[in-house]
């Protein structure tokens, strides 16, 4: 008989089993379900929620699970009363036959779509989040294997069951170290699908490790080390530009960042060629503060060490294009990614020093902590002159204004174009992972702009903060479309509500899922 004993310990809200957001499991070893199998299997399938008093709806692939067992799992779901929760689920083990285990979680309404005042599509989310509590608790029950039911969207489901099971641990004792399962598909569904999702949550996880690891492993010659060997063997070209590449630019508004640093500063240079080099790329520059301390203007001590991720927007940069060339996209694609740490010193650029910009424009540094504006202003003039861009999309955990306003619910997006706010707004509705339009008034403009002895200020005046870098960025994008994605409350450690296929505390790679699905569209629409 199959064992469903202590079920009430595996009711946990959006979890299956009693575990913190940290993915640490908090049930006692002797309750781990035992097996004799050397590389146990484990298998998620979903039920839809109860229509009336009906009984509940399982998936089509569950079905065929439970013709397999002999009819007992349907009768084990109905026994114990589940709803199809969305992500509330429960396991069972000690099946004869290729499972030691299995995970039913609820998947919600059956044929949900697109929900306009969430901005969306429900079905797909729920999807992602079944597949990825079911994944996390047969990972944490000790399962090699996972194969994961398809509920209709496979490729959400993988998207799903490999964000849910990625786990930052490099630096934790191998016997101490959660295994990550091998992952693959249940029963009947497109595979096409499945391994487009893989692909796109193992690029969202490449993020993860690239801003979750610490400062003093992740400088910026190791991060320029980390993408030549993620981008390189997928035939992304990839130049490493040194610290005397930079002066020779004259790339002052980098390096007056940089200086505090013993690290030298780089400048990778990304190239994706999906299409004829002809063809004009999508600019993508990601700011790659390796470490940001906030210099002479040092942030607080509590919470300092979530600054490793202010390199979450590069990170997102090697992530897509990683995506982009395992989808095959036929686009152009380059991403720009200056890398440097900001640490206070003797050589610190101090609270009022003013540089002059390749454009001509001089930049007065009023708050030493707002350098993300100053890091990115002539590394973003040069990519444009270079690279001749059809589309600029500069993204990076800018300012705090918009992690007051937004939270962890949506990456903020100033953009010049309806086109382009109208493709995030769909990409952030599909992949789950949304975006939310700010203004680009001229109210923001004047006040950066309205200096008496610079051009350009790089922190105005007032609360306006994520606007006003906003503002100072769009100054420096003369004629192309530009979009300027500020991930401060997205792309770094989401500490209230994270999404439960993502880990609480973590960094989340967010949101290299949205940007990579707003390059498809771009392409298949052209």
């Amino acid at each position: 008989m199959p064992s469903y004993k202590n079920m009430s310990l595996v009711r946990a809200g959006l979890r299956l089993v009693p575990q913190n957001r940290s993915g640490q499991s908090v049930i006692p070893s002797y309750r781990r379900y035992a097996t004799s199998c050397k590389s146990p299997k484990g298998v998620v399938v979903g039920v839809y929620s109860k229509d009336g008093d009906k009984p509940p709806k399982t998936t089509a692939n569950a079905v065929s699970l439970d013709d397999a067992l002999g009819g007992k799992l349907l009768t084990l779901i109905r026994e114990r009363g589940m709803d199809g929760t969305p992500g509330k689920g429960l396991l069972f083990s000690g099946f004869e036959g290729e499972y030691q285990a299995v995970a039913v979680v609820g998947v919600g309404k059956q044929g949900a779509a697109y929900n306009e005042n969430e901005e969306l599509d429900e079905g797909m989310e729920n999807v992602r989040v079944a597949a990825g509590t079911g994944a996390r608790a047969l990972q944490l029950q000790g399962m090699y294997e996972v194969h994961v039911d398809a509920m209709d969207y496979p490729e959400q489901a993988a998207e799903g069951a490999a964000l849910a099971v990625w786990r930052y641990n490099a630096n934790k004792r191998k016997k101490n170290r959660i295994q990550t399962p091998k992952l693959d598909m249940y029963g009947k569904g497109d595979r096409d699908a499945w391994v487009r999702g893989l692909f796109k949550a193992e690029s969202q996880n490449l993020a993860r490790r690239l801003s979750d690891t610490p400062a003093n492993m992740m400088t910026p010659s190791i991060f320029a080390q980390a993408a030549v060997d993620a981008l390189c063997p997928c035939g992304v070209s990839v130049e490493v530009r040194s610290m005397d590449w930079i002066e020779d630019m004259n790339l002052n508004s980098f390096l007056m960042i940089a200086k505090g640093s013993c690290e030298p500063p780089l400048l990778l240079e990304c190239s994706y060629c999906g299409t004829t080099p002809e063809d004009r790329p999508v600019l993508l520059l990601g700011q790659g503060l390796t470490f940001h301390s906030g210099g002479l203007c040092l942030k607080p001590k509590t919470g300092m060490d979530q600054y490793r991720g202010a390199m979450a927007g590069a990170a997102v940069c090697v992530g897509v294009l990683r995506a982009a060339a395992a989808l095959s996209l036929p686009m152009n694609i380059t991403a720009v990614m200056p890398l440097c740490e900001h640490m206070p010193s003797g050589m610190a650029v101090k609270c009022g020093d003013v540089v002059t910009l390749l454009n001509g424009t001089t930049m007065g540094i009023k708050n030493v902590d707002k350098a993300p504006v100053v890091q990115l202003a002539d590394p973003l003039l040069y990519a444009q002159a270079t690279y001749k861009p059809k589309l600029v999309i500069d993204i990076g955990t800018v300012a705090m204004g918009v992690n007051y306003g937004l939270g962890g619910g949506a990456s903020g997006l100033w953009t010049t174009s309806k086109s382009v706010w109208q493709n995030f707004r769909k990409s952030g509705g599909l992949t789950g992972d949304r975006v939310w339009r700010f203004p680009l008034f001229k109210y923001y403009k004047q006040i950066v702009n309205k200096n008496i002895t610079y051009d350009l200020c790089n922190t105005g005046r007032g609360p306006a903060s994520s606007c006003l870098a906003a503002a100072i960025l769009h100054t420096l994008v003369p004629c192309a479309e530009w979009a300027h994605l500020d991930i401060r409350g997205t792309g770094m450690t989401t500490t209230i509500n994270p999404r439960p296929y993502l880990l609480k505390g973590s960094m989340t790679g967010r949101p290299t899922r949205t940007v990579i699905q707003f390059m498809y569209q771009m392409a298949c629409s052209s």
